[in-house]
């Protein structure tokens, strides 16, 4: 089956890759990169957006009403995710204390949110998953079945089966060595999420650091996760999860495979959660 067209394109501080097949509508990679740059417009903290209009209200002390629907998608869908992550992905930043977004008070009915103390949100581990998971959902309104869609190579999201036939296998790099692979994960209609503290793209300027909540050193255990799942956003905020997760908290991640966290502390071996 011949391709039926790409789009690269830069936003979410990464580049993204739409590459679709097949039938559907003559704009469908159009409205899928619109999808995504809604995303990246609204909750980017990185210069004026909805999310910086909200964290400026929180760092004041201030109740924030959530007036765009995107944003407020998103924190329902972070607020949901709590127990799924054991509260190990927390996107609050410069808070002073060690609550994070357990003290947030988000009211669903009112769409505000507020918290006791200065405190802002960085949507960092969660907006590129959450945009491919807008633009698979506008890919398929337009009649897409077969897709492959990248923001960065680390978050990854597939319609349908390869246009070949069978699922889409995607080798996992060792960031030790790019040349062999961690892991080759098969996808079908699902997400893939790549978190690191070692490799390539950790360095980046915009890149925050990754923080257990409740502590205040970063994480600097030379990690990899690998997250594969129905969603995006729940992938990214997995694989996060489980780069800070202490070895207990890692196992109890972990399910049935489709969640790994690959530790290279020791030199001479890589242990993996699984």
């Amino acid at each position: 089956m011949p391709a039926s067209g790409e789009l690269c394109f830069a936003a979410m501080g990464t580049r993204i890759e739409l590459h679709r097949f097949g039938g559907g509508a003559s704009d469908a990679l159009a409205l899928a990169r619109d999808a995504i740059e809604r995303v990246d417009d609204t909750l980017t903290i990185h210069r004026p957006s909805p999310a910086t209009a909200m964290n400026e209200a929180l760092r004041a002390g201030q109740t924030a009403k959530i007036a765009d629907p995107i944003l407020f998608d998103a924190l329902i869908r972070i607020d949901d995710a709590r127990a799924a992550t054991e509260g190990l992905f927390d996107p609050t930043i410069d808070a002073r204390h060690a609550v994070g977004w357990a003290g947030i008070r988000l009211d669903r009915h009112a769409a505000t949110i507020a918290f006791d103390a200065s405190v802002a949100l960085d949507f960092g581990g969660f907006g590129k998953g959450y945009a491919l998971d807008l633009a698979v959902l506008a890919l398929r309104a337009a009649g897409v079945g077969c897709a492959l869609l990248s923001a960065g190579e680390s978050s990854i999201a597939v319609i349908g089966e390869h246009p070949l036939g069978g699922s889409w296998s995607l080798a996992v790099p060792d960031p030790r060595n790019p040349e062999r692979s961690l892991v080759v994960v098969e996808l079908v209609d699902e997400a893939l999420s790549i978190s690191a503290t070692v490799g390539f793209g950790t360095a980046a300027p915009e890149r925050a650091a990754l923080l257990r909540p409740g502590a205040s050193a970063p994480i600097i255990s030379p990690r990899t996760a690998v997250v594969v799942d129905r969603s995006g956003a729940m992938a990214e905020m997995l694989s996060t999860a489980l780069i800070v997760a202490d070895d207990v908290a890692a196992r109890r991640l972990h399910d049935d495979k489709r969640r790994m966290l690959f530790d290279f502390a020791s030199a001479a071996s890589t242990r993996m959660f699984a």
